[in-house]
């Protein structure tokens, strides 16, 4: 990583990442006051679920939208776009370590304040890209079914 002045960036950009990270810190602790504490068995998954997050922000392609504002993809690799905050924000999407401090904040205040908004929402996910994976999955089939049914349909199907 470079020093911040071999960037296009001010140390105070760095700042108010950090400002708004504590303010999120800040608030979830204060409104996880009185409630249960995470039991033990729950933080294996918490922090897998935080390590998948994570990788699936920086490296996914399914993320791109997230990332496209602050980060230039090429093919020999990624480079933060912009200058001040964008820059700033775009080095963070570049790093799996640091967008996962910011996935674990997330998830873990999402599980404290909400552990069945969580549950219900990553429940509804997993649905949900379980439907449509069994839909592309039907829709391949028939195809397929109909492509045999048609002999001048194989060739062609064939070639594409």
């Amino acid at each position: 990583m470079k020093p911040v002045s071999q960037t296009p960036t001010e140390a105070v950009d760095y700042a108010a990442l950090s400002v708004i990270y504590g303010s999120l810190l800040a608030g979830a602790a204060h409104s996880a006051r009185g409630r249960e504490p995470i039991p033990r068995a729950e933080l294996v998954p918490l922090s897998a679920a935080t390590f998948a997050l994570s990788k699936l922000i920086v490296h996914e392609k399914v993320e791109t939208w997230l990332r496209q504002p602050f980060v230039e993809e090429r093919a020999d690799g990624t480079r933060p776009r912009g200058r001040r905050m964008r820059y700033a924000v775009g080095e963070l999407l570049n790093c799996t370590r640091c967008v996962g401090g910011w996935s674990a904040l997330g998830l873990v205040a999402l599980r404290m304040h909400s552990p069945a908004a969580g549950n219900d929402f990553l429940q509804t996910a997993f649905s949900l890209l379980c439907a449509r994976s069994n839909a592309a999955r039907t829709q391949a089939d028939r195809e397929a079914e109909h492509a045999e049914r048609r002999p001048d349909l194989k060739g062609a199907r064939q070639v594409a």
